[in-house]
């Protein structure tokens, strides 16, 4: 027996955006010149916006795998837009933090966002899109209240 889902649901939704997005994201920083992928650039802005950060506190502000992140990180790395130090308090643990040589690329990554930004608002009164946006950081900071009401009942 057939299930009908609805494809327009909110998880649909989000899931459809968050790839389209990625996507649009990868092929204008192509375009751009950036030589570097969505994630990459998503790592640069946050470990930017951060400043020294070890690396598994950014893993977990960004939402993801530190194995995931390891691997972006080491792209990163190799390209020496950031750079891994020890932690002086714990020598297991690494710090991040972006070099000079990624400041010509994070305005390119800015203004690649920005135009994205741009196009996708284009058709939406701003009043509209502003209340769009905070309509996601609603949902983003419902979700966050979720999980952390989650694990302190866990705990």
């Amino acid at each position: 027996m057939a299930r009908t889902l609805d494809p327009d649901s909110f998880g649909f939704l989000v899931t459809d955006l968050a790839r389209l997005l990625r996507n649009e994201a990868d092929q204008r920083f192509k375009d751009a010149g950036c030589d570097m992928t969505h994630g990459e650039g998503r790592v640069l802005a946050h470990a930017a916006r951060a400043g020294t950060v070890r690396q598994n506190v950014l893993a977990e502000r960004m939402g993801i795998e530190a194995m995931t992140l390891s691997g972006l990180l080491d792209r990163l790395e190799t390209r020496e837009l950031v750079k891994r130090t020890p932690d002086p308090a714990d020598r297991r643990a690494k710090l991040i933090s972006v070099t000079e040589e990624a400041d010509a690329l994070l305005d390119k990554v800015q203004q690649v966002s920005a135009g994205i930004r741009t196009d996708l608002a284009g058709e939406f009164p701003d009043a509209d899109w502003q209340q769009f946006t905070i309509m996601l950081k609603a949902v983003r900071d419902r979700l966050l209240t979720m999980r952390a009401d989650g694990q302190a009942n866990a705990a």
